[in-house]
């Protein structure tokens, strides 16, 4: 489910990094149990995939998976199970204030189109919103969290199982192991900060390509032999 934007914004609201002319000084915040800023990035052995925007765990018995576009550009990250999975999303938000209550009355609007009967709840995350969404061969239960953070916002849509929080414990604490690393480049809010292949996949996709090179030149040459 994408991420709207709102409409009629000024040319200076729609940019998130501070302005030069703005002086404000963001507040000292409390201390978070996760997701975390890259600023505020634990020192603990949990491994992580680097995917740019995002640092993910792994080895957490759930399985990550990359949407990659026709330009093999990662447009999303989904962590799925036996029983369900969480889709992450993350997007530029202004400095000083969150976008997760503008966001959630628009994903509400967008499941009641769909018969989804939205309900807004407290949860792990703070307020959440549940409902269903249509499938092939019926529907299924879907929750969404929000996170708002330092000129970040992390979207987790868990559909399945983990929509009911009794079964999404497994999600819920791979979601809290989450760093985000949004970077300084200035960006529309609402724009998703881009993704990126892990460096591993990078690095032994350039070597297959290369063992396939070496492979061709390979067979090439045996045939001029002969």
């Amino acid at each position: 489910m994408a991420l709207g934007r709102r409409q009629k914004r000024t040319d200076r609201s729609k940019i998130d990094a501070t302005p030069p002319w703005q002086t404000r000084v963001r507040p000292e915040v409390a201390a978070t149990t996760g997701p975390f800023d890259e600023k505020d990035a634990p020192d603990d052995d949990i491994v992580r995939a680097d995917l740019g925007a995002l640092r993910v765990p792994v080895n957490s018995g759930l399985d990550l998976q990359l949407e990659m576009n026709e330009q093999q550009q990662v447009i999303a990250a989904t962590l799925a199970g036996p029983g369900g999975s969480m889709q992450l999303g993350v997007y530029a938000a202004p400095r000083n204030e969150g976008i997760w209550d503008d966001v959630r009355p628009e994903i509400a609007a967008s499941l009641t189109e769909q018969n989804g009967r939205p309900t807004e709840r407290d949860g792990a995350f703070g307020t959440e919103l549940t409902g269903t969404i249509a499938v092939d061969g019926g529907r299924l239960p879907v929750r969404f969290l929000g996170v708002d953070g330092p000129r970040w916002f992390l979207r987790a849509m868990l559909v399945g199982e983990p929509a009911d929080p009794a079964k999404g414990e497994a999600f819920e604490r791979v979601l809290r192991q989450i760093v985000v690393v949004r970077g300084t480049e200035p960006l529309p809010v609402r724009e998703p900060v881009p993704l990126a292949l892990p460096k591993e996949i990078v690095l032994d996709e350039a070597a297959l390509a290369e063992a396939q090179a070496a492979a061709a030149a390979e067979a090439e040459r045996e045939v001029d032999e002969t």
